[in-house]
């Protein structure tokens, strides 16, 4: 073989190797976010204004993923409040051509502000009950609605990656906080965030989406610990007991990232 011809195969055999180790650069990445507001960037303190209600933010964690890597197209459609027949809705934006995907939504349809309103102003037993009532429909109606929302994410973007997101436990127990909610009330708190963990964690393996548990990114970074990432009760009210900048940026940022690069 002629030395410009081996040279050559050689540049060939090593883009193809390239390309098979980095498949993302053999196609334009093209993203859409869903979700609610974990997803949106609630929490964090900046929005779109056009995004109304749905508070979606350039410091949310999709946004940022977009803004550091750059792909063809972004796009997010979270939404504060969403739940899962929500987030079928904003499954409509995919099409054939998307092939990236993270979606975030559970917790509203399990009924997490009423959770944190009863255990915020009843007694112990009060949230203990309410938190179990939530424990008990993510255990036993959210897998079908979580399918439901799966499987249309599927068909709109057959061959996506998708990417499902969890959410943290939202109290130190202990902590170094000496007022607000008593231990009790943070530890029911938690045990409802390990539970809708549990669901989606399983009807996200059962469709073939990765799945990102964040609780352990976050461990040591909630409330009541030394660094917050997490609003506690904030004003405006509807940020609280959301991830604040340091939770997207430091906390789901890279665990996203080490699903997705």
């Amino acid at each position: 073989m002629r030395p410009a011809h081996f040279i050559a195969s050689v540049v060939t055999a090593a883009a193809a190797v390239i390309a098979l180790a980095n498949p993302a650069s053999a196609a334009p990445v093209n993203y859409v976010a869903l979700g609610d507001s974990y997803a949106s960037g609630l929490g964090t303190g900046s929005y779109d204004g056009a995004s109304g209600s749905c508070k979606r933010g350039p410091l949310a964690y999709p946004a940022l993923w977009a803004a550091a890597a750059a792909p063809a197209t972004f796009k997010s459609v979270a939404c504060s409040g969403a739940r899962t027949g929500d987030v079928i809705t904003q499954a409509g934006t995919l099409t054939a051509a998307t092939n990236l995907v993270t979606v975030q939504v559970g917790g509203n349809d399990a009924g997490f502000t009423d959770v944190i309103t009863t255990c915020t102003f009843g007694s112990d037993q009060d949230c203990a009950n309410r938190v179990n009532q939530a424990k008990a429909y993510a255990a036993n109606t959210l897998p079908g609605l979580l399918t439901n929302v799966y499987n249309t994410i599927r068909s709109k973007s057959p061959s996506a990656r998708v990417v499902v997101l969890g959410y943290p436990r939202i109290y130190k127990v202990p902590g170094t906080c000496n007022v607000g909610l008593s231990d009790t009330k943070r530890a029911a708190i938690n045990s409802g965030s390990d539970a809708l963990h549990a669901t989606i964690g399983a009807r996200a393996a059962a469709a073939g989406f990765s799945y990102v548990d964040v609780r352990g990114a976050f461990t040591g970074h909630e409330i009541c610990s030394s660094g917050w990432w997490l609003n506690s009760l904030s004003w405006p009210v509807e940020e609280s007991y959301h991830p604040n900048r340091a939770g997207h940026q430091s906390g789901y940022l890279p665990a996203l990232r080490s699903v997705i690069g």
